[in-house]
């Protein structure tokens, strides 16, 4: 899958950081699932900015790797 972005398109696994959408797309994950995990107060993969949630690509790829449920 391939962001768009107004300047350029940039391959979702070469961003640093998702939306919670862009996280749903790319790990089959779904949104509210994303957003219970986020909310989790030693969740270590969301970046918050001006309210906003961002995941961290790798981070949470590292977490999903050494979690077997969820």
């Amino acid at each position: 899958m391939v962001i768009e972005n107004k300047e350029q398109e940039i391959p979702i696994w070469h961003k640093y950081t998702l939306t919670i959408k862009e996280a749903s797309i790319y790990t089959n994950i779904g949104q509210k699932k994303i957003r219970e995990l986020i909310n989790d107060p030693l969740c270590t993969f969301v970046l918050r900015m001006n309210g906003k949630a961002l995941i961290k690509r790798k981070d949470f790829e590292e977490w999903i790797n050494d979690n077997e449920y969820i």
